[in-house]
């Protein structure tokens, strides 16, 4: 299980990472999305990425994590992918595809979250 996780988690883990590396990329990424002041939002993601990453993968509120990373990919995508907006073209079905595709991760993330839940509630050990 831990390996689904982890692959789940991957690109909350490793786009941190990469704005940690590049921060100067990751305030243009801010920018760019309209999204001031890009300091502040640019390192609320990095954390907030990691840490919603870190608690799924040690199975520490695991559901909570789940659910608000699903909230945050949601968000996100109704941010970045505006295929709607875009002419046809090559530019719209590649932003089609990863509206879709980051749907997808939103109801990975939500499944996670339930079958945490479900599990706590047969194990009985809580909302933890």
């Amino acid at each position: 299980m831990f390996v689904g996780l982890l692959a789940l988690c991957s690109a909350y883990i490793q786009g941190p990472l990469m704005k940690i590396f590049d921060f100067p990329g990751a305030l243009a990424e801010m920018e760019h999305f309209g999204l001031h002041p890009a300091p502040l939002f640019a390192v609320g993601v990095i954390v907030f990425e990691l840490a919603m990453s870190a608690l799924i993968l040690s199975g520490l509120y695991r559901w909570a994590a789940a659910g608000a990373l699903a909230a945050f990919t949601l968000a996100a995508t109704l941010l970045a992918f505006r295929f709607w907006e875009l002419p046809s073209g090559m530019e719209r079905a590649m932003a089609t595809n990863g509206f879709f595709e980051h749907i997808g991760l939103a109801g990975a993330f939500v499944l996670v979250a339930l079958y945490d839940l479900r599990e706590r509630a047969f194990t009985g050990r809580g909302g933890q």
